[in-house]
This record gives structure tokens, sequence and C-alpha cells, in this order.
């Protein structure tokens, strides 16, 4: 337990010297940012929109789902005409789902959840361990341990810092964006853009914002932490007694990690919560895209050039046309 905070701590000393940043951590999920009216595309670089793409088919609405499974249906159908034993794919062009940034819940606020809480049973049931050779053996120095340890995490944990780095960006957004992993994606995920959500451009590039580097407070506190953390490390190396007390009390501080770590969580509960609006699928991408385009004007065409990079067929260029004039028309209204 000790000794993963220790390697971490003086990482995150390191990386707040060395590179003006806490959060040392690539999202685990590669994924894209597209504005919903220029098309602009960026490489997403913040763990929060990496986890809400990563976790998008557990939380996704259930209109979603429903769609998916029409889209492949009507998929199959098509190939079954073609080829009579052909199998049922697992994946058949886009599926659009709509939301827009809820107007009950702020912004830029991580909803507490069970997986939240189940860090405070943690640690409880961690001291519970702890103290069983105090009880019976009158050994306080593994309940010493684990109670400084614990303490430690969570000073680590309160740092202002994090909040700073995690929510880096403008609120109050007027824009749409959308969220895919690209193309041959199945989902693309549109956030419209109604004066109460954040800038997702801003916060997919997170980290490199550099209004959220690490000021000297930060550096102070981390190099005070990880010296603390190499003496709680050196104390707990020279425990003798009663030393299986405290492998079982990291022992389920890791399985504890592994398991929050994995579990899929919903946007909200990384402060960006979402209301659906509705949801668009074709068996073709490209049609997929007409009727995105039809209801809401430039959100299509932003989709378009990350979808369909090559040369288009000439009905095509026409259709985008027509929807380019009707959207001119439309706002000159």
């Amino acid at each position: 337990m000790s000794s993963g905070w220790v390697a971490y701590s003086i990482s995150a000393l390191v990386s707040a010297f060395g590179e003006n940043k806490l959060i040392i951590q690539d999202p685990d999920c590669k994924c894209k940012i597209i504005h919903g009216k220029s098309g602009y595309a960026r490489d997403n670089s913040s763990w929060i929109l990496g986890r809400i793409m990563r976790d998008f088919e557990k939380w996704t609405n259930p209109a979603t789902k429903e769609k998916t499974e029409k889209v492949l249906e009507e998929r199959w159908k098509e190939l079954k005409k073609e080829k009579p034993d052909a199998k049922r794919p697992t994946r058949a062009s886009l599926v659009v789902t709509i939301y827009q940034p809820s107007t009950k819940e702020p912004a830029g606020l991580a909803k507490r959840d069970w997986i939240y809480w189940s860090g405070v049973v943690m640690m409880v049931v961690q001291l519970g361990v702890a103290s069983i050779p105090c009880g019976l053996f009158g050994d306080w120095g593994i309940l010493m341990i684990t109670a400084a340890g614990t303490g430690l995490a969570i000073i680590t944990g309160l740092l202002p810092q994090w909040k700073k780095e995690k929510w880096a960006c403008r609120s109050e957004s007027r824009d749409s964006y959308v969220l895919t992993r690209g193309n041959g994606a199945q989902h693309a995920i549109v956030i419209l853009g109604n004066k109460r959500g954040l800038n997702l451009e801003d916060l997919a590039s997170g980290q490199s914002n550099i209004e959220v580097t690490t000021n000297t407070g930060t550096r102070i506190a981390l190099f005070v932490l990880s010296t603390l953390w190499i003496l709680l490390l050196i104390t707990a190396a020279g425990v003798k007694n009663n030393t299986w007390f405290l492998l079982a009390v990291g022992g389920l501080g890791i399985v504890h990690n592994v398991f929050v770590a994995g579990w899929k969580r919903r946007p909200e509960n990384f402060g960006i919560p979402l209301e659906y609006v509705g949801v668009y699928g074709e068996t073709k991408v490209m049609e997929t895209l007409f009727a995105v385009e039809k209801d809401y004007p430039h959100l299509g065409r932003s989709m378009r050039d990350e979808f369909f990079p090559g040369r288009l067929r000439p009905d095509e260029i026409t259709r985008w046309e027509e929807f380019e004039k009707e959207a001119e028309a439309g706002k000159g209204q």
C-alpha cells in the first residue's frame, strides 16, 4: 500500500516540477472532439472525456441500444439478399446520439455515486483489520501505519490542483460538440450547446492548458507529502510482528483500486451531467449524417470529413449543397 503511494507521489512531484501538471496519466480511451459547426477535430487528452467515451455503451439511453440493434438487423437483411448465409454483423453504419447539458445539475461538479462511497467503506474496513492486532496483542503499530497512510492519501486527493486540471475549461458553452472514437466507430455522441455545459474543446486539450500549471503551493505540498510517504514506507518496512495484517490491509486496497478503475460510470460522476434528446441511425453512414443535418444544420456536415475523408459521389455533393443553401436561408430569416 505505502510503496504504491510513494511511487505515485514521487512521480506526481517530478511531473509538477518538470511538466507543470499534476495529472500524469494519459486517457485510457482514445477519442476525438469535433466542433459541431466548423468541423474542426482534435485528439482528446482529457481523462474525463476518455472515460465518458469508454463507458458509453454502459450509460447510454435505452433508445440508442434499440436503434443500434435495429440498424444491425436491417443491415443483416441487406447482406442476406446479397449472400443468403451471411452472418449477422457486430458493427454497422453509424449511430448518432444527441444529448444536451443538464438543465437541473451544474457542470464541473462530480456527482457522488456508490463507487465514491465504497472508498469510505474500504477505509473503515482497512482500519478495522489493522485494529485486530491492537485488540488481541496490544500491537498498535499496524493501526498507526494504516491510519497515517489513510490520512496521507486523503490529503493528497484533496489538493485543489486536481479539480483545476480535471475541469480545465470554460463553462456556459454555446457550441455543440461531437465525441467519437473516429472513422469506423459505431457511435458518435453529440452534446448540444445550451449555455449550461462545458467547453469540450478546452477540456480536450486539458493538461496542456497553461492556466492550470502547478503553482508553488502545490509543489511544496507534494514535496512534503512525498517525504512523509517515504518515512511511512521506512516505518512499515521495520515492522516485525503481525505483518500479515499489514499485508491484508494493502491487499484490500489493491483489490478495491482495481475494481474502481475498471467499473463503468455515468457522465455526471465525472462532472458532465447530460440529458437525452434523440438518436439517429441508418444502414448507411451517409444517410445517418443526412438525417442529423436535416434537423441540426451544420452538425452532420461537421462529422462528414471524419467519417468520409475521400471523394463524394455527385448525388451526395448535390445533397450537401442543398443542405448548405437551406442553412443559409434559415440564417437569413
